[in-house]
């Protein structure tokens, strides 16, 4: 009975989900005023059945559902929508869901491609820093697919202004200031969340194999990710890249984000394979 529950709220959420990507589409592509707060709206009754989704797996397996491929991709996109709902509640930003349900719709999706099964804790993970670590871990990607949407969402922006075309979509889009503005509050928060996770992880992995670093493919590549966002803070700090160059390599860094979660996992092979 929980797996057929389980089952009917994951699917229920990916249909609003699917729902209110298709709204923030028709909000970009015909204009309709109103089709952005039903994006909104869906997303909330999306995210509620998420929610519920998460907590029945976590009931049924004693332990954060976070250990398969369905479960990570998952919980990734459910943290991508945490902040989402954050920011679009403190800064009011038009046509923000428009961009970021897609990457929410998507991480969903491929989440439901992989077998569901529950699975038992192996004994490596039954540690608290499993927790720890992977919160964090995916409260950073998410930051970063944020990131990514703002940067998106900045392209297009800066296009319509060297255009001189002041059209509806210009309007509603937030200026290339406050775009730029947040999106290096995203990186700036997604970083720290990265390297504490990092932190946390090469200090469970000395408890769990005597060693803190193994060099496995998946540590090598959030090095990689984490070297990415260093620079691009870098560069914004010393050298002033901002606006369409920082909103470009928050584009990259995601792309990355997205290989190391995807590509490395089923790719290459590595203690991180689920």
């Amino acid at each position: 009975m929980q797996i057929e529950t389980n089952i009917l709220l994951f699917e229920l959420a990916l249909t609003f989900y699917l729902l209110a990507t298709i709204s923030g589409v028709i909000e970009i592509f015909r204009g309709k005023k109103s089709a952005s707060k039903v994006s909104l709206y869906l997303s909330i009754i999306g995210f509620i059945f998420h929610t519920a989704n998460i907590v029945v797996r976590y009931i049924e397996g004693g332990h954060i559902p976070v250990t398969s491929m369905h479960e990570a991709t998952s919980f990734f996109s459910w943290s991508v929508l945490i902040l989402f709902f954050i920011h679009e509640f403190k800064y009011k930003l038009g046509l923000l869901s428009s961009f970021i349900m897609p990457i929410v719709f998507l991480l969903m999706f491929s989440s439901s491609v992989f077998p569901r099964e529950i699975k038992a804790l192996s004994p490596v993970l039954q540690s608290y820093w499993f927790g720890i670590h992977t919160i964090l871990a995916f409260l950073g990607d998410a930051a970063f697919a944020m990131a990514c949407g703002i940067g998106i969402m900045y392209l297009i922006q800066e296009r319509n202004v060297k255009s001189r075309r002041l059209s509806t979509l210009f309007q509603k889009l937030p200026s290339l200031q406050t775009l730029d503005e947040i999106n290096y509050h995203l990186i700036t928060l997604g970083f720290p969340l990265l390297t504490l996770a990092m932190i946390t992880g090469v200090i469970w992995a000395n408890s769990a194999w005597g060693t803190y670093w193994r060099w496995d493919p998946k540590e090598v590549w959030s090095l990689i990710t984490w070297i990415i966002y260093a620079l691009v803070l870098h560069l914004r700090l010393t050298v002033g890249w901002r606006g369409k160059k920082a909103a470009i390599l928050s584009i990259i860094g995601f792309i990355i984000v997205i290989f190391t979660f995807f590509g490395v996992t089923l790719i290459l092979k590595g203690q991180h394979v689920f």
